[in-house]
């Protein structure tokens, strides 16, 4: 039995999984975005061990998630700024920050508050339509196939069930 990469599988969250579904890229990439750019940082931030994060910070430079920008000559020294395609990963990190403080926050709350810089407020995140601007929800959406989709290894029954809603109808109210 060959073994698939999610690299390969016709699905956009298992192709991003095959990057981001190790817990140390996803904090690598929260800290980050969060202001913490030296690797000494990175390292010390997340108690992770230097060769696992120097592997971690290549493979998201490799990606173009990440860039390395010198800021020291002598010694040379670079610390990691998010690219446009890492800078989009905010939103996720919010989905799930989001998702853990509602199911995992414990009785002292959220550790972590997010302020809308524009209007000065706290804020929740939340995921609209880009339509209409109403939430977007499980129970207000479905998956319908594109133009990238196939049936193959990982989509061998999510992919006829996909084609099965290609003439899905809109929701209309009564």
């Amino acid at each position: 039995m060959t073994r698939t990469s999610l690299a390969d599988v016709a699905c956009s969250i298992a192709r991003a999984t095959d990057l981001f579904g190790d817990a140390w890229t996803v904090l690598i990439m929260r800290d980050v975005l969060t202001g913490i750019h030296r690797f000494d940082d990175l390292a010390h931030d997340l108690g992770i061990s230097r060769k696992v994060l120097a592997a971690r910070l290549a493979r998201l430079v490799e990606e173009g998630v990440l860039e390395r920008e010198r800021y020291q000559e002598h010694p040379p020294r670079e610390h990691y700024r998010a690219t446009e395609k890492g800078a989009e990963l905010h939103a996720v990190l919010l989905a799930l920050m989001a998702w853990g403080d509602r199911w995992y926050a414990g009785e002292a709350g959220p550790p972590a508050r997010i302020r809308h810089l524009d209007c000065g407020h706290d804020t929740d995140p939340v995921m609209a339509c880009g339509h209409c601007g109403e939430p977007v929800t499980a129970d207000n959406t479905t998956a319908l196939p594109g133009p990238g989709g196939r049936t193959g290894p990982g989509t061998r029954v999510l992919g006829p069930l996909l084609a099965s809603r290609a003439s899905c109808p809109t929701r209309t109210e009564p």
